[in-house]
């Protein structure tokens, strides 16, 4: 019998004919493992330190309540976020809130979970917290996030600190940046922690950091100088992952070393009052844990094409049709065959943009075997859809030979939850009552 892919020590055949596919699947070991490698090399005898996990990456209650469990603070960027890290149990002191565009109910929603930090992205935000807690009469600690000019090479749909970008305040921009410190410094209840700033995803370089720590730390000495102590930068994540070959992420003691030394050499050099500095892993730790498992349908040729039809596509993974992500892929039930084919795998969905590797390395496949795209931990679930009316994934965690449901799969009926044929307003019974009211008077 040929080589089957375990996970978590679990066949991963199992767990298909137990559940279906598409199927996702983490490796509940590998998640611990990496939450803890973050912990224990982001440590400072010189700097309190905090790992606080990107909950974009991938959410639900089971994941934040690992996250807890290892010790580490949760990020969350929407209300709806926020509500499922409280239901889970997640301590509000340790969610940090992010959010370009909080709504009026969101930012009051923090409030009233007292969440350790909210991280404002613009002044008129700032005018609407700072209301929102002297009217609450609710103690609030908050960080500005700014934009440092410092730009990682990736792509332009996932760079988040040029000066363009729609998050945070550009550094330049002086005259807006201290409105909104002097506004946090009028205000009874909200109180400015520090500066937030994230610079990209999929970041392989570690100077990026450093010029970002640099930048940030630039803004503190300034902002210091003007009366406005910066005891806290939090320098977002951008941690990479691996996907394919090609791929060469950081090591987590290497990257963490290189933060930590350029915030103490900053700190030094410009006596600054930096006591605490966080960093966001999300997709380095999710990512490589989670592995999706597809079936794959019919086969067809084209005259340059031979397209390996699965039973997921777009709907569980748009990365690669969003912005040319890329991954690699393995036939879960011949791990040791020889890949001597080249496939196109593509979705199920009705869009031509429906291909999740253009050009896979695999043994020769048929109707009925099992698919498995690796590292699709990270924003694959978190940015799945209903569209063409497909149904979300089921999800697994998988650790020491023990499977457990965490998520199950969308089914029709599911879809149709929200179906309501209630009658609001009729706008035409209205103006012709208005109409007839008019006449009578």
């Amino acid at each position: 019998m040929e080589p089957i892919l375990h996970i978590g020590g679990v066949d991963v055949t199992r767990l298909t004919q137990a559940l279906g596919t598409p199927l996702m699947v983490y490796d509940e070991g590998a998640l611990r493992k990496r939450l803890a490698e973050f912990s224990a090399c982001f440590q400072s005898p010189a700097l309190s330190t905090r790992v606080v996990y990107a909950g974009k990456a991938f959410l639900c209650k089971a994941m934040a309540r690992l996250v807890n469990e290892m010790g580490c603070s949760l990020d969350t960027v929407s209300g709806g976020e926020l509500f499922c890290a409280l239901e889970a149990g997640f301590p509000a002191e340790k969610i940090v809130f992010h959010g370009n565009n909080k709504t009026p109910a969101e930012l009051a929603a923090a409030v009233d979970a007292g969440v350790g930090l909210v991280v404002l992205d613009s002044l008129p935000e700032c005018q609407a917290l700072t209301a929102l807690a002297g009217e609450k009469r609710t103690a609030m600690r908050v960080l500005l996030r700014v934009n440092p000019g410092v730009e990682a090479h990736t792509h332009k749909y996932i760079v988040t600190a040029h000066l363009d970008s729609k998050f945070g305040i550009a550094a330049g921009r002086k005259e807006e940046l201290y409105a909104v410190l002097d506004e946090l410094n009028q205000s009874e209840f909200v109180t400015f922690a520090g500066f937030h700033a994230h610079i990209g995803s999929q970041i392989f370089d570690k100077a990026a950091f450093a010029a970002e720590i640099e930048q940030l730390a630039i803004l503190a000495q300034e902002a210091e100088g003007k009366g406005y102590p910066v005891p806290v930068l939090d320098l977002g994540g951008g941690f990479a992952a691996r996907y394919t070959d090609a791929d060469a992420p950081i090591p987590i003691p290497e990257v963490c070393q290189t933060i930590l030394d350029a915030c103490l050499a900053q700190k030094k050099a410009r006596n600054l009052s930096l006591s605490e500095v966080c960093i966001e892993p999300g997709r380095s730790i999710v990512g490589e844990a989670g592995t999706t498992l597809y079936t794959v349908g019919w086969q067809k040729e084209t005259e340059s094409k031979r397209y390996l039809f699965v039973d997921g596509g777009m709907a569980d993974n748009i990365r690669p049709a969003l912005y040319q992500a890329e991954y690699d892929c393995g036939a879960a039930e011949h791990m040791e065959a020889a890949k001597t084919e080249t496939y196109t795998v593509a979705g199920k969905c009705c869009e031509s943009g429906d291909i999740l590797i253009e050009e896979a390395k695999l043994p020769p496949m048929k109707t009925g075997d099992l698919l498995a795209v690796y590292t699709t931990g990270a924003y694959c679930y978190s940015m799945s859809s209903n569209y063409n009316h497909l149904g979300r994934p089921a999800v697994v965690f998988a650790q020491d030979g023990k499977a457990r449901l965490v998520l199950r799969r969308e089914e029709p009926k599911d879809l149709l939850a929200c179906e309501t044929n209630e009658v609001l307003f009729d706008s035409f019974s209205s103006k012709k009552k208005n109409e007839q009211q008019e006449v009578v008077l």
